[in-house]
């Protein structure tokens, strides 16, 4: 297993179409509950532990998870009230490292939860013109509201995984 990818890269070259786009906004509704579930019995010493060498601890992939939904959330606002926004990427390496990824992840699963209540209530809202409005991304180019829900749903997965994987190979 790829323990920097354990769920492989993102890809997905089909046709997004409302049973695939239901199926993603369904992923992003459940991390929250998911990811509480995974954390729920690990202590600060195993919440400490990257995931891999030279990765994230557990703790910094909580927050990061935070801090990326909470960028994507106003992406995808972005693209649905203005046109073809230029959206501002930001240097996640850097923010893990700042002194709020030291706090108890139970501020950003709280956060994670409501955040994800209200990100399902937009998505769940589009329409089929909605899905196709895009947001322009300095390194990645154009992107389509609905490939996004897609990239967003993968990215809850990829980062469970990691947190996943570990516990089942430190046998926790």
């Amino acid at each position: 297993m790829d323990m920097k990818y354990p769920i492989g890269k993102f890809q997905f070259d089909g046709e997004i179409t409302k049973s695939v786009t239901m199926d993603w906004i369904n992923e992003i509704e459940e991390l929250p509950s998911l990811l509480q579930d995974a954390v729920k019995d690990l202590d600060n010493e195993q919440l400490d532990t990257p995931y891999r060498s030279g990765g994230w601890t557990v703790r910094q992939v909580i927050h990061h998870l935070a801090d990326s939904h909470m960028n994507a959330y106003v992406r995808f606002k972005l693209a649905l009230t203005e046109e073809k926004p230029v959206i501002k990427p930001y240097d996640e390496t850097k923010w893990a490292e700042l002194s709020d990824y030291k706090l108890p992840i139970d501020i950003s699963l709280s956060l994670l939860e409501a955040l994800h209540k209200r990100w399902t209530n937009l998505l769940l809202s589009l329409s089929p013109a909605d899905m196709e409005k895009t947001f322009k991304h300095p390194d990645s180019g154009e992107v389509s509201v609905g490939k996004n829900i897609g990239i967003y749903a993968w990215h809850g997965r990829h980062h469970l995984a990691h947190i996943t994987s570990l516990c089942s190979r430190k046998s926790w």
